[in-house]
């Protein structure tokens, strides 16, 4: 019994020290050989310039102040051509009132007469069915967009086409008689409302504008010429310039003139000469960027200037835009990100022998299953602690693209393509 107790301590001895020994070499291959992998994802990056500055344009204030009840009749941005119609004044609410009886009036012929076309066939019917739905895509696009005055003007049309399909479901073989009726009381009232309403018209083609800040005289694109950072600075509005009827914006180009270091403007100015694109991206209210060119630099005043970029698009978007932050860009690069820990400038192969090759190549070990495989790749772009690159195995070979989403190995030893992870 004694030997048997003897027996039994040192068998349980030895499969203690063989499961210490066992964690104890599992410790040391993990601390030894730390794998740590990240995922691979699409990145861009921008290098540019931040600034404040002004948004310039040539502008003309209607000054023309009527007296009466006013009622606009253009959206902001919209294109007005030369004697175009932009408001309306009426002498008092009744004559407004009475104009809204013309329009109503209006509406209902042109439904009858619809009906009266659509009871001839089907087509029309189907139509008007698209224009319906069209339209109710862009009243529930507007309200989500919070742009309010565009629903109303959506919503008051689709009421419209609403009550015309309405109509093609009745009897409208026959509707000369209700027709004439509607066009006699038309002609009734706008006999009532003759001199009781005048018209405003463009005397240029421009973008309508209702908003007048007291910039539009004191920042023009003639004044862009002599502005100095001390100038720019001390710019304000003019508070003498005012209209209830907002302005016009003339021809297609704009301008955005704001301070920045000499050095910087330096560098735009070396980019733009060698073919490079400057783009401008606001700070808000409009997300999309915008293609402009450096059109000018002022003299420099402690080391400051006043550059000055000009665009050619999408001007209608800006016209409620004045003292804007802004990005000027001159660099833009878009790959996959990785960790520069990530990055191997050779491949590592090993064959049936066991012997090993090294090829000198750009790439990363990814896991593809339970394996680490190298997949060839280009650095674009060296970042702080990260690069952008792209695959450049060919076409033929799908499996060694890098891609979004990849597994990629940050950290291993003794680390070949085709080693098989634990």
């Amino acid at each position: 019994m004694k030997n048997n107790s003897i027996g039994m301590k040192l068998l349980m001895a030895v499969v203690t020290l063989a499961v210490l020994t066992y964690f104890g070499i599992q410790a040391y291959l993990y601390f030894d050989d730390p794998l740590t992998t990240t995922v691979a994802y699409t990145y861009q990056v921008e290098e540019g310039v931040e600034l404040t500055g002004y948004v310039v344009r040539d502008e003309q204030v209607l000054e023309e102040e009527p007296s009466g009840l006013v009622r606009i009749q253009r959206d902001e941005g919209e294109r007005v051509s030369t004697g175009g119609v932009i408001a309306r004044v009426y002498a008092n609410q009744e004559a407004m009132d009475q104009q809204a009886q013309i329009e109503s009036l209006v509406t209902q012929i042109e439904q009858f007469q619809y009906a009266q076309e659509a009871a001839l066939g089907a087509e029309a019917s189907l139509k008007l069915d698209a224009q319906i739905l069209s339209n109710l895509l862009a009243y529930r696009g507007y309200v989500a967009e919070d742009r309010l005055d565009m629903a109303e003007k959506k919503g008051s049309e689709l009421r419209g086409l609403v009550l015309k399909r309405d109509y093609t479901y009745s009897d409208a073989t026959d509707l000369s008689g209700e027709i004439a009726e509607l066009e006699a009381q038309l002609k009734d009232l706008r006999s009532k409302a003759a001199g009781s309403v005048r018209t405003i018209t463009a005397s240029r083609t421009g973008l309508y504008s209702a908003v007048v800040d007291g910039y539009e005289s004191v920042l023009t694109p003639e004044s862009l010429a002599e502005l100095t950072p001390s100038k720019l600075s001390a710019v304000r509005a003019d508070s003498s310039v005012q209209s209830d009827m907002g302005k016009l914006i003339l021809g297609d180009t704009w301008y955005y003139a704001a301070t920045m270091s000499k050095s910087d403007a330096e560098t735009l100015q070396k980019k733009q000469a060698q073919g490079i694109g400057l783009t401008l991206q606001f700070s808000k209210s409009i997300e999309r960027s915008l293609s402009v060119r450096l059109e000018s630099v002022s003299e420099e005043e402690n080391g400051r200037v006043v550059a000055v970029f000009k665009g050619r698009t999408y001007l209608a978007e800006l016209t409620l835009l004045r003292q804007q932050g802004a990005k000027i860009i001159y660099k833009s690069e878009s790959g996959i990100r990785i960790p520069k820990e990530a990055l191997r400038a050779e491949k590592v192969t090993v064959n049936a022998e066991g012997e090993r090759t090294t090829e000198q190549t750009m790439g990363a070990y990814c896991v593809v299953g339970m394996e680490a495989r190298f997949k060839p790749v280009e650095v674009l772009y060296n970042g702080e602690n990260f690069v952008l690159v792209r695959s450049t195995a060919g076409e033929d070979q799908e499996k060694l693209r890098l891609r979004h989403g990849d597994e990629v190995i940050v950290t291993a030893n003794d680390l070949y393509d085709g080693k098989v992870l634990g």
